[in-house]
């Protein structure tokens, strides 16, 4: 399981919000000079992000919670938001040009309704899973000491 550490800074319904603030682990990495993610982290310099997930364990507003997703629902949900798209885009696209007769134009028109049907598709399965794909509470990460109240 993947966890991250954040703050609940707000309560909605059944669900509440937490705060995480983006670590980046890249002054320890020894591929940080070819690496996307150090860019990326650069870019948005650590700033706090805030996810809405469902309260199973009755947390409240400041207390500091533990959230966690699952390393095959992770894997799973990338591969329906990138890999599904891509796939039926380059078979759209090949289809699209053998049928054609060789033309670029309805190769590259079918490419784009490859692409789009592929977004609809993961975004439908996406919804008939449900909550599978969703970060949730693990706990909420209290320090308790016999010296204080």
């Amino acid at each position: 399981m993947i966890t991250e550490t954040g703050k609940v800074v707000a309560e909605k319904g059944e669900r509440v919000w937490v705060q995480t603030i983006r670590a980046s682990a890249c002054q320890s990495c020894a591929a940080r000079s070819g690496c996307g993610q150090r860019v990326l982290a650069s870019a948005t310099g650590g700033r706090a992000n805030q996810i809405l997930v469902p309260n199973s364990i009755n947390a409240r507003v400041g207390d500091e919670v533990t959230i966690g997703i699952d390393e095959r629902a992770l894997l799973g949900a990338s591969l329906l938001v990138y890999a599904l798209p891509l796939l039926l885009m380059v078979v759209a696209s090949v289809l699209g040009h053998r049928l054609s007769g060789g033309q670029d134009a309805p190769a590259m028109m079918a490419a784009v309704v490859g692409l789009a049907a592929g977004f609809w598709g993961g975004r439908k399965l996406q919804s008939r899973v449900g909550s599978h794909y969703e970060p949730r509470l693990v706990r909420v990460n209290r320090i308790t000491s016999a010296n204080c109240p």
